[in-house]
């Protein structure tokens, strides 16, 4: 399983979803998960039928992080300039991890 890294720390496990399916899918159907999920490409999300309430990073090209949100169910993400992959995971982790703009992210493994 790939680890999310934020500058030499591992701050968490790591989906991706890099297929239609997949990111299409994201985390409807599930009440909790385990790290995080990388949707890649996208450039908004949406909770419309999720279970709980997540915190959504925004990531450009170089997984630089260009906003941080959280998103409670039942709502329609905004658009986020220059994003081109988007970070999801339980609401409060990214304070947890420090993930912030500017913070520059990692796949590792």
């Amino acid at each position: 399983m790939p680890w999310l890294v934020a500058g030499d720390q591992v701050v968490a496990s790591l989906e991706v979803a890099d297929t239609k399916r997949t990111r299409r899918r994201g985390l409807l159907g599930r009440d909790t998960i385990e790290g995080a999920l990388l949707l890649d490409p996208a450039r908004s999300v949406h909770t419309i039928g999720m279970q709980f309430t997540i915190d959504v990073a925004h990531l450009d090209l170089d997984m630089t992080v260009l906003s941080v949100v959280t998103m409670k169910p039942g709502r329609l993400g905004r658009y986020c300039h220059g994003a081109r992959a988007v970070l999801e995971a339980e609401e409060g982790s990214m304070g947890r991890w420090g993930i912030e703009p500017g913070v520059q992210l990692e796949i590792r493994g």
